[in-house]
């Protein structure tokens, strides 16, 4: 892999048209060339997990277009936010530094979205999350913000909706990590499933907390038979193991930020079992068979959560950028107008950054006896 937060040149492919030296640069066939994309997320701490999966999905972008353009065409700018709202904007300040950055896949979260998107705002580097579902991100003003997924406003109510129509509980307990993105997407499943509700409390969101014994207690005690937790993978395999250690047999269920092996290595396969995760994502099989087959090619793993949506955002970056927006504003402009047709969706943009309605896609993904979560079924919100 290559360092964190440096600026290298990628795919260093033999025989690619290579851009000219010196001056303005353009590849062989005309294109731009000279500028650079920056990835911003988590690449350490307790989600890297998620944030190694969708940052290959971004490299697999650039290689590709490297292939095509030359390996000094597109230079790539890795940022680690590490998961954390106090660090991102710190890290995102040094993103603004580099004017040659002129396009930010990410970030990836929502607690480091509101801390950083403000920054980038300010400086009019225009921004496509490939993964942040927050409601707010999209209502705070913000002229370069992009989202290529669903938010969960969709996602919540989404979860709700399996919870009641398809494991048809009738008593449900609701959990979330404190963050940003847990608090508001919990808050979002109880307002559907109202007086089902028969109990609610919270975890840390530090990925320090191990011990759960007391969320545990309330939900063996409770009469739950579904649990839903928003929060993350490491959090949620921890409990989902410590409830089956307590002999509860109910249902853990969160949103997309379950949906990683993560929560499986950490529960233990036998365990993670059943779990079930909602996701604004499309199963891998729905998904372009090319782009399966090359990532897996490339690193000798399937594609994970958002590697999809991910190498959709990077590749709507760089066709603005071969089309001639060369510059933050310009890009900017380009992505309002935009009909991309990618791996997971056909992306077009409304004003305040969202994907037009009607391209929403909500699935559930169940964890089988090997640890994977499987599509389950496509999620109609009712």
């Amino acid at each position: 892999m290559r360092a964190i937060g440096s600026v290298v040149t990628i795919g260093l492919v033999a025989g690619a048209a290579a851009c000219t030296s010196g001056g303005p640069k353009v590849a062989a066939d005309g294109t731009p060339c000279g500028y650079k994309l920056a990835f911003f997320g988590a690449l350490t701490g307790s989600a890297a997990g998620l944030g190694m999966n969708i940052e290959r999905g971004f490299e697999l972008a650039l290689d590709q277009y490297a292939e095509a353009k030359g390996p000094d065409c597109i230079k790539v700018a890795k940022f680690d936010s590490q998961g954390d709202a106090s660090v991102a904007a710190r890290v995102a300040r040094k993103v603004v530094e580099d004017k040659k950055i002129i396009g930010v896949v990410g970030p990836l979260f929502t607690g480091e979205s509101e801390t950083a998107d403000p920054i980038f705002d300010r400086a009019g580097i225009p921004t496509i999350t490939p993964s942040a579902t927050g409601v707010s991100l999209a209502t705070s003003g913000w002229r370069t913000f992009h989202r290529a997924i669903p938010n969960d406003a969709a996602q919540g109510p989404a979860a709700a909706t399996y919870i009641q129509n398809t494991l048809r509980a009738q008593k449900v307990f609701v959990a979330d990590d404190g963050s940003p993105y847990g608090t508001n997407l919990a808050g979002l499943v109880k307002s559907k499933l109202g007086p089902l509700v028969v109990g609610t409390d919270q975890t840390d969101g530090d990925g320090k907390q191990t011990d759960f014994s007391s969320l545990v207690a309330k939900v063996t005690s409770s009469d739950a038979t579904v649990l839903f937790y928003g929060g993350y993978y490491a959090n949620g395999g921890l409990i989902r193991k410590q409830l089956t250690e307590a002999g509860w047999k109910g249902t853990l269920v969160g949103g997309d930020a379950l949906k990683d092996p993560g929560l499986s290595k950490a529960a233990g396969n036998a365990a993670a079992a059943g779990t079930v995760a909602v996701c604004p994502c499309s199963p891998l099989e729905a998904a372009d068979s090319t782009f399966s087959t090359q990532y897996k090619a490339t690193w000798g793993q399937d594609a994970g959560t958002y590697s999809d949506t991910t190498y959709d955002a990077t590749e709507i970056f760089l066709k603005g950028i071969a089309a001639g927006n060369t510059t933050r504003k310009q890009l900017n402009a380009y992505l309002s107008t935009i009909d991309h047709k990618g791996i997971s969706y056909t992306y077009k943009f409304v004003p305040n950054g969202e994907l037009v309605p009607n391209l929403v896609k909500i699935w559930a993904f169940k964890f089988d006896s090997s640890g994977i979560p499987q599509a389950d079924r496509k999620i109609v919100i009712s």
